[in-house]
């Protein structure tokens, strides 16, 4: 029998909910519940892809993972892949949907509702219980007409929802009172409790203060749960940090404007005697064992931050110095000789930086699939492509992966597969040319671990679901 849905909504962006409902996921499917997730819309370039072919958001792939389900379109149903400070790619059932891109935002509800409606039933008629989790906060009120993600699922669904506030931040008492106090009267009724999200130190510090907010709303605190740091993929967002260490192996990771998929480079921070260092802004590169090139969502305006700030000319010097240089998807193009555009899918053709023999014109089909190659000494290597371009080589470059997946030349690799990183053999052999004398071990264990991990929060905060 399916039971009533639980939906996780935030005070603020970044309350915790994409963390909690992994915790939730896992936690659940360890007591044998039947559980899914779903986010009716996000917003992220950090997209992952589906056994079938379509994109959703890197946090519901995470979810259905800890869910110990398999990843669906209709998880994460519209999907926001900004390319612009105002404009993002709409992903409809994991495939882009020119017609959506091109609707103000504002009028995008009467098409897209019923597409959030469908996936939501159709889940919740094969699922025992599903976690929901809303996008930014259900008080903006500006947005309420528009709302596809937030209270507007919650009613539809009848969901036992619960306000998030992240407690580390402050202020928790007055953002979960006044988010309670800008719903309705029927939203009020379906939140069943508050979570402190993020929580440190002693419990009694907070004194009367959860009664104080009870007696004001009638609404319990449900739980306290305590500040973790962890191991899994961000949503939308990018924590790590690093520095240079001198005599070290010190890895360059460049941060430009509309990077994508930087999750996948998680496993190199985690690995002993990596120093994984993010730049964003112009410096000396040559003194680095490796630069990365990360994806991007809009490859021809990374191209224009690189030239803007100077980073290309010291992704170049870097090069011409000896230091390994890879670019993946999108880096991959950017380290070619041109970027045509004939369908005007990133508003024109732009100039690479000519480290790699290569040529890329945009299609106007997005490829969107897993794909497993042949690699060194016939081993195999796996990763997803998420890419419009189509790469084709010159003399001066040679065949990397096959099918015009990957290039090489010199110190130089491109790629188009993400996630190769997270390939443990992949993995050693990057490190390996650098002089690293470690062993890699596989990470999709050791993420399972992690998520378990952070499952044993939802009993240690004391919340009964």
């Amino acid at each position: 029998m399916a039971r009533t849905p639980i939906m996780l909504l935030g005070c603020t962006s970044d309350a915790g909910k994409s963390f909690l409902a992994t915790a939730l996921c896992r936690h659940l499917a360890n007591r044998g519940v039947d559980v899914a997730p779903f986010k009716a819309q996000n917003r992220s370039n950090n997209a992952a892809v589906t056994p079938d072919g379509g994109e959703i958001g890197r946090a519901q792939h995470l979810q259905a993972l800890a869910a110990r389900v398999a990843p669906d379109v209709r998880m994460n149903p519209i999907l926001l892949k900004p390319s612009a400070d105002t404009a993002s790619q709409v992903i409809v059932l994991g495939r882009h949907d020119a017609h959506a891109t091109r609707m103000p935002w504002m009028e995008r509800r009467p098409y897209l509702w019923p597409i959030v409606r469908d996936a939501l039933h159709g889940l919740a008629g094969e699922h025992e219980r599903l976690v929901i989790e809303g996008a930014g906060s259900p008080a903006e009120i500006n947005l309420r007409a528009a709302d596809l993600v937030n209270m507007a699922v919650a009613l539809e669904c009848a969901a036992d929802v619960y306000l998030v506030s992240d407690i580390d931040r402050g202020g928790s008492f007055a953002h979960l009172l006044g988010t309670w106090m800008c719903l309705t009267d029927d939203e009020r009724a379906r939140v069943r409790g508050f979570v402190l999200n993020r929580f440190r130190g002693d419990p009694d510090l907070l004194g009367d203060a959860p009664a104080w907010l009870e007696r004001q709303t009638g609404v319990p605190v449900v739980a306290i749960v305590p500040y973790l740091r962890h191991a899994l993929p961000e949503e939308d967002a990018f924590r790590h940090g690093g520095r240079f260490v001198p005599g070290g192996l010190n890895v360059a990771l460049l941060l430009y404007p509309w990077a994508s998929n930087l999750d996948e480079f998680d496993p190199l921070f985690h690995e002993d005697g990596v120093n994984v260092v993010p730049v964003q802004r112009a410096q000396p590169l040559d003194a680095f064992d490796a630069v990365l090139l990360p994806g991007s969502k809009s490859t021809v305006a990374s191209l224009a931050h690189l030239r803007a700030t100077g980073l290309d000319a010291e992704i170049v010097r870097a090069a011409a110095r000896g230091v390994r240089v890879l670019g993946v998807c999108g880096g991959l193009q950017m380290l070619g000789t041109s970027i045509r555009d004939p369908h005007g899918i990133e508003g024109g053709d732009a100039t690479g930086l000519g480290l790699l023999d290569v040529r890329t014109t945009l299609a106007a089909d997005k490829t969107v699939r897993w794909t497993e190659v042949a690699w060194r000494d016939d081993a195999t290597a796996r990763g997803y492509e998420i890419h419009h371009g189509v790469t084709t080589r010159g003399a001066g470059a040679s065949e990397l992966l096959p099918d015009g997946l990957g290039f090489a030349q010199g110190n130089v690799r491109g790629v188009y597969l993400h996630g190769l990183l997270e390939d443990s053999a992949f993995r050693q052999a990057f490190l390996a040319e650098l002089g690293w004398r470690g062993r890699c071990a596989d990470w999709a264990p050791r993420l399972d671990a992690e998520i378990e991990r952070v499952a044993t929060l939802i009993p240690a905060s004391g919340w009964a679901v």
